[in-house]
């Protein structure tokens, strides 16, 4: 049964097509996915598909009598409601039912009206209804049902206005980056939710993984066409390399006809009028598709990292507490050069918080933070740009310089660096409000790598980024030589990107987990009690082996340790090859610096060996 025709669509601002030709369905019980690069305009059909912008040509068709509802990246609600005011306040029959069931409670002196809304929850089945919202309310942290909306932060917001629509049970649910705002365990919730639930559902989202565990269909716009994949987003990744390749290859084979029928056009006198015309006809359509070789545009970041000393980062013994809540208790870390840490924990255990602590930005109650004089860190905050009124892209990169320093004593200039980060000539001289939250976050991206940071801390780094630009950001991460900690609830990217986790446990309980995301929920699951409800002890990881790895506690912590010194030495061992390869070790100090060189290169291979070891027990 069809829900929904998006029927050859098109918008366009000022001179500037955001798409042309758009169409696709949304059947009964599909969970759809829609795909683009920012500033494709995801958002803007979505928009337009929820009524609340129009397109230049097309329409949007929806069947009559489906409940439709919208979840956008900044959701309206009124002020001054409270959470459960704001629930009631829909058109839900149900929820008028449990409204006045209720407010019958509060006044049990009325038996009549508490019995006409007793018969009435019965009529209307309303009491299992009435235990699922409430179910919701508690897996979205809204249990403080008297909270004024004017009260909320913005992700209390976002949770409040997700809750009402799950609540309502939609016939086809439209999302806006539905997991933003949402902790690890939400999003898993949320996960589960919609597996079990027959809504049907069409989100943009950037979390790879709730794309994978969700959507059975992905519907991609790319260079102005839509393509439809049957699967989730490993299918689609598989069919869009074969496709991608498919459309080169063609191309290839029309360029190679377009010089042969180049020829023959050429050869052909100007007077004769014998040409044959469907020839000619075909000559042009063969030069369109010669010409129609994708435009991939990748970004590029490229940083000249400052050199770090051997001293990094030192918490010695680090306390904090507001009223009611400890964040940090006698916490102890040394950090090493190379290590790749994710932070993990449910919202308001402290994760923003330790960050500014590291950053001092904030000042602990008690203990201390010493920086090594070496070290330059770079923060990437939630918070973002704050630019002057009027303020056009370009301005805020000169603020750095007209030219900005790279690797091996170059440098670019701040057009072309915005060049690299996909921002045309153009879009340069726009004036920054007019950026999407995607482009935002990329401009942000490049302020702080522009400052050659050796220590990167990112705080939820993957918000408003399309799948290309993470994957360009990942790989980026991956050759980082620094230091990295990383705040995200993007399970995806953190199984990629980090070595091991620090878990706020809440409470000031901080623990240091040997492994990625994936990894601690398979601890976190082996431990929780069985379906039966039987309590099943709960072994502590450093006594115990996982099932996935042959190796025990101290090995694993050795195999993390020494991953990190490979590293470290081949970042030393590259860094005294460019020196000597451009004449930067003095006559005098050759002697020393080719010892130096070569008992790095003995260590390495001793390292190497023993990884290889290790590695050897991890497949047992």
């Amino acid at each position: 049964m069809n829900y929904l025709s998006v029927e050859n669509i098109s918008k366009s601002f000022g001179a500037r097509t955001l798409f042309e030709g758009v169409s696709f369905g949304i059947n009964k019980d599909q969970k759809i996915a829609f795909v683009a690069k920012n500033g494709s305009g995801k958002s803007t059909i979505l928009s337009i598909i929820n009524g609340l912008d129009f397109p230049d040509t097309g329409q949007v068709v929806i069947r009559k009598g489906i409940r439709m509802e919208f979840l956008s990246q900044d959701p309206q609600l009124q002020d001054e409601l409270t959470v459960e005011e704001s629930i009631f306040a829909s058109d839900n029959e149900i929820l008028k039912v449990i409204e006045r069931y209720e407010k019958a409670l509060e006044n049990m002196d009325d038996q009549e009206a508490y019995q006409n809304a007793f018969d009435q929850m019965d009529q209307y089945n309303a009491w299992d209804f009435e235990t699922q919202y409430k179910q919701i309310l508690y897996k979205l942290k809204l249990e403080d049902l008297k909270l004024k909306v004017k009260n909320m932060s913005g992700g209390q917001r976002k949770r409040l206005a997700l809750a009402i629509i799950l609540i309502n049970k939609p016939d086809l649910l439209i999302l806006d980056e539905p997991t933003n705002h949402l902790d690890l365990e939400m999003i898993e919730w949320l996960e589960d939710y919609f597996a079990k639930e027959n809504i049907t559902l069409f989100m943009v989202t950037h979390d790879r993984f709730f794309l994978e565990r969700v959507c059975n269909e992905i519907i991609e716009l790319d260079n102005g066409k839509i393509y439809q994949y049957k699967g989730n987003y490993s299918y689609y990744l598989q069919k869009k390399e074969e496709r991608i390749a498919s459309e080169n290859a063609s191309i290839d084979k029309a360029k190679n006809l377009f010089v042969k029928e180049l020829d023959w056009m050429r050869r052909q006198p100007k007077a004769r009028t014998t040409k044959s015309k469907s020839r000619q006809d075909d000559f042009y359509v063969i030069k369109d598709k010669a010409n129609s070789r994708r435009k991939e545009h990748v970004l590029e970041l490229e940083i000249n990292m400052e050199r770090m000393g051997s001293k990094i980062i030192e918490l010695h013994n680090v306390s904090l507490a507001f009223p009611n809540k400890v964040i940090m208790k006698n916490f102890d870390y040394l950090f090493n050069r190379g290590e790749r840490i994710g932070i993990i924990g449910k919202n308001g255990t402290g994760k923003s918080t330790f960050l500014n602590i590291l950053t001092q930005t904030l000042q602990p109650d008690s203990g201390k933070v010493v920086i090594g004089d070496t070290i330059k860190v770079g923060y990437y905050t939630q918070s973002g740009i704050n630019p002057k009124p009027e303020q056009k892209v370009i301005d805020i990169i000169k603020e750095y310089g007209e030219y900005i320093p790279l690797t091996k004593g170059r440098t670019i200039s701040a057009g072309q660096l915005l060049e690299r980060f996909l921002f045309d000539r153009k879009k340069q001289h726009d004036f920054v409000e007019k950026l999407s939250g995607g482009e935002l976050k990329r401009l942000y991206l490049c302020t702080v790598l522009i400052q050659n940071p050796n220590f990167l801390i990112l705080d939820e780094p993957t918000n408003d980024l399309d799948i290309v630009t993470l994957n360009v950001l990942e790989n980026f991460l991956l050759d980082y030589p620094g230091c990295l900690l990383v705040v995200s609830h993007d399970r995806y990217f953190m199984d990629k990107i980090v070595d091991h986790l620090f878990v706020f446990r809440g409470e000031g309980e901080i623990e240091d987990f040997p492994g990625n995301y994936s990894d601690f929920r398979s601890y976190e699951d082996s431990a929780e009690p069985a379906k039966d409800d039987t309590p099943k002890e709960k072994v502590n990881w450093k006594d115990s082996q996982p099932k996935k790895s042959g190796l025990n506690f101290n090995e694993q912590k050795e195999f993390s340790k020494i991953e990190r010194e490979i590293k470290d030495l081949e970042y030393k061992k590259k860094q005294i090859e460019d020196d000597f390869s451009n004449g930067k070790v003095a006559d005098a100090d050759m002697i020393a610096k080719g010892v130096e060189l070569q008992k790095i290169i003995e260590s390495l291979a001793e390292k190497e060996e023993r990884w290889f070891e290790l590695s050897s027990k991890l497949e047992e």
